[in-house]
């Protein structure tokens, strides 16, 4: 496959005071406390989850 692409995602903000949902997604993400930083392959899942939960996360390209 040629598109493996790898992004970091660093969750920024805190899921205290947030629906239920977002915390699911975060978790689904593999973040467990803040300021994490996780690699995913960019799927189409992967960007709907970030869709959801963008003003508590940052993404950005990884270098290989």
């Amino acid at each position: 496959m040629a598109d493996d692409r790898k992004i970091a995602v660093t969750q920024i903000r805190s899921v205290s005071g947030r629906p239920e949902k977002h915390r699911r997604t975060l978790r689904a993400l593999g973040f467990t406390k803040n300021q994490q930083t996780r690699v995913h392959t960019e799927t189409d899942a992967i960007r709907g989850m970030l869709e959801q939960v963008k003003h508590l996360v940052e993404v950005r390209p990884v270098e290989e």
